[in-house]
């Protein structure tokens, strides 16, 4: 675990100062030129987008560095590879109103915000129409009324993009008002930015999460555990100390985690920071991103392997989704 070695700064200036240009990425991190035309070529399918903060933890001159192989775009994601889609788990099917993604039964999902602190390269939401699919104004008044009028729902997540994008007082107002719905039992929200800018846990934050009815876990997104700061680990710290549960959820990718002694470290590593391993997603097959996908037989050979080191406790759950089913599909290891 390591520290940033970068300046405190308010996390809405990270968000303003984000890397976009392939060039300066390539710069800071010293990488070699002859990848960066590629770069600016895949750029152009779907923007560069990491923190500075993320930036910092990378390995310079390295560009098979398992963090900068989750941001770099590469020409690989002008390949066509048959099965691989811009909806791979069909989400436009259960959309009943704008920003609300209601798959099972007693949850619901609300597109807090279309934008994100960092573009995942193999983000199953990268062709994602959020220009359509935003909870504000209009829109949020329609999600709360399909909320309030479906006792079954006894679960919101928030999720985007990412909800942490949103400001303080725009959060507060709407866990105000699922609060308010009597049959609202919890609030999850799933995110990436205190793991890439771990300033976004403010005191105010910590403060809205700390004192809402509503039972909440926050579902961090960790693939590795070079990801994990001590600037991230004093945020879990406190999130913990305010009451919130705090979960992780990875995804097998191809030369960044598919191997067992790096899944087995992010587990441990988590633990020691107070975040219990979740979900071990197979990934979903979104076009433009095919070159991370492994074999399903490999990655029930990977958890049998973290299976045999870990405490049951600390093994996530392998999983897929699977369209138009009613719960994600667990995936049992190959254990020989």
């Amino acid at each position: 675990m390591q520290a940033l070695n970068f300046p405190p700064q308010n996390w809405q200036l990270s968000l303003k100062n984000l890397i976009t240009d392939p060039k300066e990425l390539f710069a800071i991190l010293d990488l070699p030129k002859e990848l960066l035309p590629a770069a600016e070529r895949a750029s152009t399918l779907f923007d560069l987008r990491v923190p500075r903060e993320f930036v910092a933890l990378m390995r310079k001159g390295d560009p098979k560095d398992p963090l900068l192989a989750q941001v770099l775009p590469l020409e690989q994601e002008f390949e066509e590879r048959s099965g691989f889609i811009e909806d791979p788990l069909n989400e436009a099917a259960s959309r009943p109103t704008a920003g609300v993604v209601h798959k099972y039964k007693d949850r619901v999902l609300l597109i807090l915000s279309g934008a994100c602190a960092i573009n995942c390269r193999y983000c199953f939401r990268r062709h994602f129409p959020y220009s359509d699919n935003q909870i504000s104004g209009t829109a949020r008044e329609q999600a709360l009324t399909y909320i309030r009028s479906n006792s079954d729902i006894k679960e919101v997540i928030l999720s985007g993009g990412d909800p942490l994008v949103a400001s303080d007082t725009r959060l507060e107002q709407l866990i105000n008002d699922l609060a308010a719905i009597p049959h609202i039992e919890r609030l999850r929200v799933h995110t990436r930015l205190p793991v890439v800018i771990p300033s976004r846990i403010t005191d105010r934050l910590l403060e809205i999460l700390g004192k809402t009815r509503l039972q909440t876990a926050l579902v961090l997104h960790i693939n590795h555990s070079r990801e994990i700061s001590t600037e991230l680990e004093r945020a879990c710290q406190q999130m913990r100390q305010a009451g919130v549960t705090l979960l992780n959820q990875a995804v097998i990718l191809r030369n960044v985690n598919d191997q067992a002694a790096i899944q087995v470290e992010l587990s441990r590593s988590l633990y020691r920071i107070g975040i219990l391993p979740y979900y071990l997603f197979l990934f979903d097959p979104v076009k433009g991103a095919s070159h991370f996908d492994i074999e399903e037989s490999d990655a029930k050979t990977l958890a049998a392997q973290m299976q045999s080191e870990l405490p049951g406790y600390l093994m996530p759950r392998l999983a897929k989704e699977i369209p138009n089913r009613p719960s994600k599909t667990l995936i049992l290891p190959d254990i020989q």
